[in-house]
């Protein structure tokens, strides 16, 4: 069954925290709600401190435990899953993505994601055990504009038992959100004779989402890499770094027939991006 806010108690539980939270970082989530749920949880202790209450949380994964990858449009469906463990039953759980140093502060909040829906959990055959899925439904266009960073975010689950106790930690789990990136490449002349120098060209780009556009990636390592027509295997030619506007050229030797590409490693703020080859005929 889905858990919900049944009780007035629960209610009650979850009044008395909001008047207990210190000033709320609204500004720093473009999702209403987001920062005023983080701190109405976390600063009902002394802070700083990462959890505290008696539900545990644990198992936590956040999207399959791969990267979360944001364009500049559409949106993005993330989904958490995790494990709540309270002896005197679960009432409602929340969860929310944030980067900072303090989730309880104003000023220790620069990124906040909530979700549109409460998370839906289903007691285990273990009494006082749930499993847990919570929905993150990201909107780069306004979720991601002015709000955090690319790179590491951490999970906050919250909880209220059935008596309107209270429980937070703040660092169950942590996810890698970054941003998309597109890569090309264009190997000139075709067709070439054998031994003549060809230049292959591209372009690293990669979501920018204040300006809602790709804009090009500077000084960064790419790969030129070659398979042969008969072969399914790429090799690295030789590594070359984007210029100033995220162009890539460079010149190598012709000698059989086959495929060139740019492969771009990725960095802890970027997705990795490969270039569809490019087919090269040696005459």
């Amino acid at each position: 069954m889905r858990i919900r806010v049944a009780a007035a108690a629960v209610v009650s539980g979850a009044v008395a925290l909001s008047a207990l939270a210190l000033p709320v970082a609204a500004q720093a989530a473009e999702r209403p709600g987001t920062a005023a749920g983080l701190t109405s949880l976390a600063a009902k202790a002394v802070q700083p401190r990462d959890s505290s209450g008696n539900t545990k949380f644990s198992h936590a994964v956040v999207n399959g435990g791969k990267d979360i990858v944001l364009g500049t449009t559409g949106t993005k469906s993330v989904t958490v899953t995790y494990t709540a463990t309270n002896a005197s039953g679960i009432a409602l759980t929340e969860a929310f993505l944030w980067q900072g140093t303090d989730s309880s502060t104003e000023d220790g909040i620069t990124g906040g994601l909530g979700t549109d829906d409460d998370p839906a959990c289903t007691e285990t055959a273990t009494q006082g055990t749930y499993t847990c899925k919570a929905v993150f439904n990201i909107h780069p266009a306004t979720d991601m504009k002015d709000n955090g960073v690319a790179g590491t975010w951490k999970l906050f689950l919250g909880a209220w038992d059935l008596y309107a106790n209270a429980s937070y930690n703040d660092d169950v789990a942590t996810a890698s959100i970054k941003k998309a990136s597109t890569l090309t490449a264009d190997a000139t002349p075709e067709p070439v004779k054998k031994g003549k120098t060809i230049t292959v060209t591209g372009k690293l780009a990669r979501a920018n989402w204040s300006t809602g556009k790709y804009a090009g990636y500077v000084s960064q390592p790419v790969k030129l890499q070659f398979r042969k027509k008969s072969s399914s295997t790429y090799t690295t030619l030789k590594t070359v770094k984007t210029n100033s506007t995220g162009v890539l050229k460079t010149t190598t030797k012709a000698t059989v027939d086959g495929y060139y590409r740019y492969v771009f490693a990725g960095t802890a703020t970027t997705a990795a991006a490969t270039a569809p080859g490019d087919f090269v005929d040696v005459r």
